[in-house]
């Protein structure tokens, strides 16, 4: 049976701007989407013929189920080409759930990246998109991946040139953080819409975050803001001493991603990262807490991680 095996990476987010509640219920966004090499691994497989099914097995039982976003990629993506037949999907997941991280978004593009390939006849580039964008609003970006501006709901995704890779101290804490609780205290701090100053002034700090830098080295953006932490951080008191802790470990910045609960801080080099992971290892401290020091990952290495051969 023809089976591929890849990665799915997870993601930060280099800067968050929520602005106006739009007519189909979502938030108008700005980010700038960046993989990271923490990654789930997946084995997808395609048996052509008969009825659409849709097997999938995961590492962690609690997350194998038909809700599961990798299963439904498979159904959508299915669906929408009327191909009939059995998708096998392996999972093994190393992408905290709820953190922020997309995992779940990544897990249904990888699914969709596999089938693209494996399914005769293939898909075409708009009926993928489209199977992404219904599955939810981080899953477009990961079928690119690399670095990425997301615009909309985030389903819309501008290509980045290519930068050298940077490390990060990846800080994943033992709470979660309900995104929708997160946009409805979001909103109600505001206490009603944004006027047309304050939505200009969040659109143009979040560009100069992101200006062309002078040197050939990419900036870190010292401009970075996510709005979700402010009142993440008042519900979450700890996450704001964590995020203070990063800059005290070194980190040229450190910023919440998503709604959280994981945040990330930018290190000059790996040997940087992980002295900095090394002060949040003390013995009987952060319980809970769990540290990653990762790598920024171009959209070629993501592109890269499925080109294994059909077996």
């Amino acid at each position: 049976m023809p089976a591929l095996s890849g990665k799915a990476f997870a993601k930060v987010n280099l800067g968050l701007r929520i602005l106006e509640r739009r007519p189909d219920g979502f938030h108008e966004l700005r980010t700038v989407f960046q993989t990271i090499s923490l990654a789930d691994r997946l084995r997808v497989s395609h048996e052509p013929g008969g009825e659409a099914r849709v097997e999938l097995r995961c590492s962690d039982p609690a997350l194998e189920s038909d809700d599961n976003l990798a299963a439904r990629a498979a159904r959508e993506l299915l669906a929408r080409t009327g191909c009939g037949g059995t998708v096998r999907i392996e999972l093994e997941k190393r992408i905290p759930h709820g953190a922020g991280l997309g995992g779940g978004s990544s897990d249904a593009a990888a699914v969709l990246t596999a089938l693209d390939r494996l399914l005769e006849p293939k898909p075409s580039g708009a009926v993928l998109y489209q199977a992404a964008a219904a599955l939810g609003s981080d899953v477009p970006f990961f079928l690119l991946g690399g670095r990425a501006v997301g615009l909309g709901r985030g389903e819309e995704v501008y290509p980045l040139p290519e930068t050298p890779a940077q490390w990060m101290l990846l800080l994943v804490p033992g709470v979660r953080v309900a995104t929708a609780e997160a946009y409805r205290n979001l909103a109600a701090a505001r206490g009603g819409a944004l006027t047309p100053d304050r939505k200009g002034f969040i659109v143009s700090s979040f560009c100069s975050g992101f200006r062309a830098p002078e040197a050939a080295e990419p900036r870190v953006g010292a401009d970075w803001a996510n709005d979700f932490e402010e009142t993440v951080f008042q519900s979450l008191p700890d996450l704001e001493l964590l995020k203070q802790r990063l800059r005290e470990a070194g980190a040229a910045c450190a910023l919440l991603s998503g709604s959280g609960s994981a945040l990330f801080g930018m290190f000059g080099s790996r040997q940087e990262a992980l002295a900095a992971r090394r002060r949040f290892k003390s013995p009987g401290s952060d319980a809970g807490l769990k540290t990653h020091v990762v790598r920024t990952v171009g959209s070629r290495e993501c592109r890269r991680s499925w080109n294994g051969e059909k077996r």
